[in-house]
């Protein structure tokens, strides 16, 4: 049997899946390792998710009639804004 090659929870452009397990990234895998990879830095990492969702909104609007998603914020930044 051949070992099956196992892809990085990453996302797929223009759609925004993720490479891996093909739902909308970023998935719960990749949530978790950026929040890892930034522990630290919380505003750092707000800020590389805002710049995602700029370019998904861009890329995903080419593919759907020019509009993006409603939900983009959700998706991309609102998971990651710390509950005080």
């Amino acid at each position: 049997m051949v070992p099956r090659r196992i892809l990085p929870h990453l996302p797929s452009r223009p759609t925004w899946r993720c490479q891996s397990c093909g739902v909308a990234w970023p998935c719960s895998p990749a949530k978790l390792r950026l929040l890892a990879e930034y522990r630290t830095r919380r505003a750092g990492l707000l800020v590389y998710l805002r710049a995602l969702k700029a370019e998904a909104a861009e890329q995903l609007a080419e593919l759907d009639s020019g509009t993006p998603p409603a939900d983009l914020d959700r998706r991309f930044v609102n998971w990651a804004i710390p509950v005080l």
